[in-house]
């Protein structure tokens, strides 16, 4: 199968917290924490694994931090989704990213090269 991703993919370990999920036209889940654990990153998404089933399509809020005083909020969208036994694999792209924060990104890459 013909790799078709845009951009480089990192290991990335955190864990973060999913608190909103929603579409243009509702929002499914409110005020509860759904913790998620980053597996990978790119500047094009995130790839993460997660104990709760999340609809694809749907966008959730998200802080990443890269460490050394990189840190930035985004929106993703919900692409991939695969469920194994014990956790689902989801595929997220980043909606919107600025310039300035795919810079962090590559920097995160140069970082994680160098070590």
């Amino acid at each position: 199968m013909k790799d078709r991703r845009k951009a480089h993919r990192l290991p990335f370990n955190a864990t973060l917290t999913i608190d909103e999920v929603y579409n243009q036209q509702e929002v499914i889940r409110e005020s509860r924490e759904i913790p998620i654990n980053a597996v990978d990153i790119s500047k094009g998404g995130i790839g993460f694994t997660a104990h709760e089933s999340l609809p694809l399509g749907y966008y959730f809020n998200a802080k990443i931090d890269l460490g050394n005083g990189r840190q930035f909020y985004s929106v993703l969208k919900i692409i991939r989704k695969e469920e194994q036994e014990d956790a689902i694999i989801y595929g997220c792209e980043f909606t919107g990213l600025a310039d300035i924060l795919s810079l962090y990104i590559d920097e995160f890459e140069t970082d994680a090269s160098e070590s």
